[in-house]
């Protein structure tokens, strides 16, 4: 049963995405370069397929091309049909050997064009119901790198390293506000230790998405809390325009101790790997000094993981100060909030009373 198959522009593509899965036909090496969030990958043709493919269209015919592209696609076709019923049965749970007509799909491709078209005729034939991206992933690029320029009502959660900032933004988030986890979208930490006990960083373009899928998800209602960042964090780049509204946002800085600091930080890295630590110690050893590095590293070797901890806190905490001091205008945008220690559930209660 044919059910005819739909164009979409891209916001409406991405309001049917919450409720319908999002096919990406791509090949694997573009789907793990950069997607779009939650896109499920199903490609169409493989990386090295896709080249023959793209070689022969450049070389001899689009016609060519298209018989060669049919000769992959051909024994494809039962597979993703049943990939598709799968996907659909593990989100409407039950036996369901065809996919009623009411389900559907979302898919897309690079530009819109022959990949998406081939999928979708299949799937509409089959009985899905049947929606393309128009422009495909191209489209959604352009709309990422529009959201960036957007006006974006931002709270900025400030303080000295070690105030515990990202369990705060999650009580936040419990609290019912609008939160965005850089640090969570970014897999790293955003200083020397960043990166331990996490996930490989995505590209910069899949961080890009993530954001600015978050933007869009949270465009028109109160405004955002993100956490203070440097522009980079680990090998990412948070985008100029954006950073350039998240530095002339209020800043709410949690004012708390130095040693209520140090022990929250002895807490979250002290068992990590010794030589895990000594690696991030020596990748800021030029900003840190040969002296402070070398007595940072005998601590460490010593066992004494506070007074190792003692030395980078201190460096941070100037990092800190200067990149806070250099916004302009910093007197107007920040709000101190003293705090007596590293409590997510007690400052997220203070922080709440800065929503009024």
């Amino acid at each position: 049963m044919f059910m005819g198959i739909e164009k979409l522009n891209i916001e409406n593509f991405l309001d049917f995405a919450d409720q319908h899965p999002v096919i990406d036909v791509r090949s694997p090496g573009e789907y793990l370069h950069a997607h779009i969030p939650g896109a499920i990958s199903l490609p169409l043709f493989l990386d090295e397929e896709r080249k023959i493919v793209g070689t022969l269209y450049k070389q001899q015919s689009r016609e060519v091309a298209i018989k060669a592209g049919l000769d992959f696609f051909g024994v494809k076709m039962k597979g993703m049909v049943e990939a598709v019923e799968t996907m659909l049965a593990s989100a409407h749970p039950g036996n369901v050997e065809h996919a009623p007509p009411s389900k559907c799909v979302l898919v897309h491709c690079w530009r819109g064009g022959m990949r998406s078209g081939a999928v979708a005729w299949l799937l509409d034939m089959y009985g899905f119901k049947v929606y393309t991206l128009a422009g495909g992933y191209k489209a959604f690029r352009n709309g990422v790198l529009k959201q960036f320029l957007k006006h974006q009502d931002l709270k900025i959660l400030g303080g000295y390293t070690g105030s515990g900032k990202t369990p705060l933004l999650h009580a936040l988030n419990r609290k019912a506000l609008a939160v965005i986890d850089l640090e969570g979208l970014a897999n790293h930490k955003g200083s020397a230790f960043g990166a331990i006990g996490e996930d490989p960083q995505p590209s910069q373009e899949m961080f890009e998405n993530l954001l600015a899928f978050e933007l869009m998800k949270k465009a028109g209602g109160t405004a955002i809390w993100l956490e203070d960042e440097s522009q980079r964090i680990g090998r990412l780049i948070i985008p100029n325009s954006f950073w350039d509204t998240m530095r002339n946002s209020p800043v709410y800085f949690l004012d708390i101790p130095f040693n209520e600091r140090l022990n929250y930080l002895v807490t979250t890295y002290g068992n990590f790997e010794p030589q895990m630590l000594t690696e991030s110690i020596a990748r800021i050893q030029k900003r840190l000094g040969g002296l402070e590095t070398k007595n940072a590293l005998r601590f460490l070797l010593d066992g004494n993981i506070r007074d190792c901890f003692a030395i980078l806190l201190k460096y941070y905490d100037k990092l800190y100060h200067k990149g806070l001091h250099n916004r302009k205008n910093y007197e107007s945008l920040l709000n101190i909030i003293p705090c007596s220690g590293v409590n997510s559930t007690v400052n997220a209660n203070k922080l709440s009373f800065q929503e009024a």
